[in-house]
């Protein structure tokens, strides 16, 4: 947990400090949060080329590795469910369109907006930013006590970029292949699943 803390607290001092106004609005704030992504995407990327055993996991699971994208998409869609059938304000076919950005809050987010409505989106945004935090703090205790590829089935679509450092770190440099292939398969699944699911029944 401690990691998790020390993340956290960054987290929130981010936020503590862009609310308190000591931001210079000069700066192009989410530019330069992206070109931080690309320096660790890019140190990802030298510390997974460097070990042979990454390329060995995905050698040895081949096909295999399908059913990790697959059984993500299934287990969201039915907590999606889940939670469309307590919440009495959510229709299964909204809950299930939020459920289908798997962490892609930017493009889900925006899909939503412009095919249903801004309340569902801001929605949409607010859950799947909610599920890339539980990943990046829960990560240690899920790959704990549910295995190594708990943390890539929380992180979503975000396994192959955000929450990768932390996947990689907890479950090991031989997982990080299968969360960047698993994070790509999400990735490219969440403008058809989205659209088809609120398109559905029109």
């Amino acid at each position: 947990m401690k990691s998790s803390l020390i993340i956290f607290s960054f987290f929130v001092a981010g936020v503590a400090f862009a609310y308190s106004g000591w931001l210079s609005e000069s700066v192009d704030w989410e530019r330069l949060g992206g070109w931080t992504l690309y320096l660790l995407m890019f140190l990802a990327g030298v510390s997974i080329g460097g070990d042979k055993n990454s390329w060995h996991v995905l050698a040895t699971h081949n096909y295999k590795v399908l059913l990790i994208p697959f059984t993500i998409v299934l287990g969201t869609l039915a907590g999606s469910a889940l939670v469309a059938s307590i919440l009495p304000s959510l229709t299964l076919q909204e809950g299930l369109a939020v459920g289908s950005g798997f962490g892609y809050y930017s493009l889900s987010s925006v899909l939503i907006t412009e095919l249903h409505s801004q309340s569902l989106g801001v929605v949409a945004l607010l859950s799947n930013i909610f599920r890339e935090v539980a990943t990046l703090l829960l990560t240690p205790i899920l790959v704990r006590y549910f295995g190594r590829l708990a943390g890539i089935a929380s992180g979503g679509a975000t396994a192959m970029d955000t929450t990768l450092p932390v996947i990689t770190r907890y479950s090991g440099k031989e997982y990080a292949i299968l969360s960047v292939f698993s994070g790509i398969v999400l990735t490219l699944l969440v403008p058809f699943l989205v659209t088809i699911l609120l398109q559905w029944g029109r």
